[in-house]
């Protein structure tokens, strides 16, 4: 399939800058892709779609303090960081706003330093840290929460910082590791999750720590021809015997977000079976892919000819998909990260 077939036009203005001081009051789109029928809610209506028995898996992925500002030790020219893994002690793979020079030192806001170590592939450097005892306090005082770029911050002092950090994290993220928050999460409160597990609705966590592969843009016209970056994922036992025994019980099992989708598929070697699974991912989702385990979906608005598109495309189906978003610009829905959701069932 081409590139062309997933674009679409937004006006900006739908563009999510904030997120609802409610979570559960952005608004819900639910798509039934059998009969296309949509209806138009709430999110806290969500609960009336769940049934009893039900498995509902979310991503308990925690995002750091990735991004750091920096200037460079000789110059003193700005450069930006993001930090995407450890990649031994002291040393981490990062994107950078421009390219520096190996050997290049940096200094961050405290005036602690960095040098440059190396360069990988897809514009990926490496830096090595001055060796600390605190780093991840260090981190989280000095890095700053790595919006995405859609995402404007024309003034950004320490109230925004504290509150965009506390908007762009699920009530439930435990583990930190992503770049970028499991956003389709974003709209649950800790009031509506125990509504949904007092109507019988079991609820498991999966980890998939996001990192640049699940948002940086596809540039080929032949989409066959994209490969995403691999992501760390962990199912446990529990979660996989969890979903095995819903499947075989003709339970739906219900994804919270498109890395959790990714994730359950990965792991899933046949129908309705999946195993436990603490490795890497690199699965691309693109219409004609058959779902071993995840049967509905709850995600967000996703932008044109992206990866996180074609992955919703091949459970709803390509054409419906993009009627059903045409439908949702008509009706002025929020999109992307702080945006509204929908539901597909």
């Amino acid at each position: 399939m081409k590139l062309s077939d997933f674009n679409y036009f937004l006006d900006p203005s739908l563009i999510a800058q904030y997120p609802l001081l409610e979570r559960d009051r952005a608004r819900l789109l639910v798509l039934h892709r059998e009969t296309g029928r949509i209806e138009h809610r709430s999110f806290c209506d969500l609960i009336e779609y769940l049934r009893p028995d039900d498995v509902l898996i979310i991503n308990d992925t925690r995002v750091f303090a990735a991004r750091l500002c920096a200037r460079k030790e000789k110059t003193g020219g700005g450069i930006e960081l993001l930090l995407i893994r450890p990649v031994q002690e002291n040393t981490w793979e990062a994107l950078s706003s421009r390219r520096p020079r190996v050997r290049q030192r940096i200094l961050f806001d405290d005036n602690s330093a960095g040098e440059i170590v190396g360069e990988g592939d897809s514009g990926l450097i490496f830096v090595r840290f001055q060796e600390r005892s605190d780093f991840p306090q260090w981190l989280d005082h000095v890095g700053r929460t790595p919006l995405p770029p859609y995402i404007k911050r024309i003034h950004s002092n320490g109230d925004r910082e504290k509150e965009d950090r506390r908007a762009y994290q699920t009530v439930y993220a435990t583990f930190p590791g992503s770049i970028a928050a499991p956003t389709a999460g974003l709209h649950f409160t800790q009031s509506l999750l125990d509504q949904v597990r007092a109507n019988g609705v079991q609820i498991y966590a999966l980890t998939l720590h996001i990192g640049p592969g699940t948002f940086r843009p596809v540039r080929v016209t032949e989409i066959e021809q994209h490969t995403l970056e691999s992501e760390h994922v962990r199912i446990s036992h529990q979660v996989s015997g969890a979903i095995q025994k819903a499947k075989k019980s003709g339970n739906r099992v219900i994804a919270v977000g498109t890395t959790t989708v990714r994730a359950l598929e990965s792991a899933a070697k046949a129908p309705g079976q999946l195993s436990a699974l603490d490795g890497w991912t690199d699965l691309f989702i693109t219409p004609g892919h058959r779902f071993k385990v995840v049967d509905a979906l709850i995600t967000n608005f996703h932008l044109p000819r992206s990866s996180l598109l074609m992955l919703v495309s091949a459970l709803a189906g390509r054409e419906q998909l993009l009627a059903t978003y045409r439908e949702a610009i008509r009706e002025r829905y929020r999109f992307y990260s702080f945006g509204d959701a929908m539901m597909i069932i």
